[in-house]
């Protein structure tokens, strides 16, 4: 499936074709999508996380808005602040934490595109979203989840 970028502004309060995902407790909100390239508004409440997992096709980006985070990052943790880009290599494990009190929000965006829209689509649609239904249905869509860090 082709998909050809357009020229225009996805207003804030806007997502592409009005969809509002629920991921793990999360809230994402697709803003960008072309053959190159996937972007997404997330919200992260207190106490929600993103699994250990590596993208062998992809690299992934975050621009975080608003809160702190915690990555885990091939075997390490770091924080992440408001104005932080963070660059998350393709092949190359990690997993996301919201450890605050507070919500997180965070620009988020991938490269190239992929089956990932397809994924958060999917996601969004399962009852419910254990843990084991995410991971197999994420390897069909070239996202590996791994076992939680010690």
């Amino acid at each position: 499936m082709s998909r050809d970028e357009t020229l225009g502004i996805t207003a804030a309060q806007d997502a592409l074709e009005g969809l509002r995902w629920d991921i793990l407790g999360q809230t994402y909100i697709p803003k960008q999508l072309s053959d190159q390239s996937f972007s997404w508004h997330a919200t992260l409440p207190p106490g929600t996380f993103v699994p250990p997992h590596t993208h062998p096709t992809q690299d992934e980006y975050l621009y975080i808005l608003d809160g702190t985070l915690d990555f885990w990052l091939n075997g390490e943790t770091q924080a992440g602040m408001p104005g932080d880009v963070v660059r998350l290599a393709k092949g190359i494990p990690h997993g996301i934490y919201n450890n605050s009190d507070a919500p997180a929000q965070a620009l988020f965006w991938v490269a190239p595109t992929r089956s990932l829209f397809e994924l958060f689509k999917g996601i969004h649609a399962l009852e419910p979203q254990t843990g084991e239904a995410v991971a197999a249905l994420a390897a069909q869509h070239e996202v590996n989840f791994l076992p939680p860090p010690e």
